[in-house]
């Protein structure tokens, strides 16, 4: 019985290693993601050594390269659109609660930055030292102790010494 099962591991482990060339082929940018059932579920943009880059008919999101199976002939993914597009709102619409006056924001570094002052429709106002300075709503994330943006503290800092006043970082 274990010799069986050991045979059985090495032919499919070999089955596997023949695959893998064609099936990372199929991993590319501009290929069509199924469902299991086949339905389509969104087109890969981008594709690293870590993560796809997946546009459905409503968002565009990054998920781990672990997240899909290729195969020679197509990209599956085990949510249908419909149940991704209803993950991502749930958590767009969590992200965005997230971002309220008094929540701490950091940089990608991990480096206090400070806190959320002010909140409207398209910008959040966060005091950075003795200065309040302006994000894009859209480019603050939740991270594990508060609010994440884009910028290390060192780059923040360096655009508000290079501005004159309040740094502007909402694209206005």
């Amino acid at each position: 019985m274990i010799l069986r099962n050991f045979f059985a591991a090495s032919a499919l482990a070999a089955a596997l290693l023949m695959a893998a060339p064609a099936a990372a082929e199929t991993l590319r940018a501009g290929a069509v993601v199924t469902d299991p059932q086949g339905g389509q579920v969104g087109t890969i943009t981008a594709v690293d050594s870590q993560y796809v880059t997946l546009r459905t008919d409503r968002h565009t999101t990054r998920l781990p390269v672990t997240s899909f199976t290729a195969t020679d002939s197509a990209v599956l993914f085990a949510l249908t659109r419909d149940q991704l597009n209803a993950q991502l709102d749930q958590a767009l619409a969590q992200a965005q609660a997230a971002i309220q006056v008094g929540a701490v924001v950091h940089g990608r570094d991990g480096g206090v930055i400070g806190p959320v002052e002010a909140v409207d429709e398209q910008n959040v106002t966060v005091r950075f030292g003795d200065q309040q300075v302006r994000f894009a709503r859209a480019s603050l994330a939740p991270g594990q102790n508060g609010l994440v943006v884009g910028l290390t503290v060192d780059e923040l800092r360096a655009q508000v010494a290079a501005s004159s006043g309040t740094a502007d970082n909402s694209g206005n």
